[in-house]
């Protein structure tokens, strides 16, 4: 079976732009962690990029993924949201057999 990593819609390399990300050096770190309500929660914060990093780049921003949480993020879609509940970095998991309502937690 052919596993592709992340894409990263346009969405969010721009709302990247708008934080100014690159110019204080980070990139948008997605990180997959056991605990949350059901079972793995998406851990998302600006960091630098490390040595086994997958980096996807786009408008000049950086996504970083570990290679820890890459296996958990094949063929996912990371975006970026305006809601009337708040702005936010979301992500398309097709790997995820359930979602919370949270949309930061889910299982496999």
């Amino acid at each position: 079976m052919l596993t592709l990593p992340p894409k990263v819609t346009s969405r969010a390399f721009e709302r990247l732009a708008e934080i100014g990300a690159a110019d204080d050096g980070k990139a948008l770190r997605i990180a997959v962690e056991g605990g949350g309500c059901s079972g793995f929660q998406y851990e998302i914060d600006l960091d630098e990029a490390k040595d086994d990093d997958l980096i996807l780049e786009g408008n000049g921003e950086k996504v970083v993924i570990d290679s820890v949480s890459l296996p958990f993020l094949t063929d996912a879609v990371i975006d970026f949201t305006e809601e009337l509940i708040g702005a936010r970095f979301v992500i398309e998991n097709p790997n995820a057999s359930s979602s919370c309502g949270c949309g930061t937690s889910f299982s496999m």
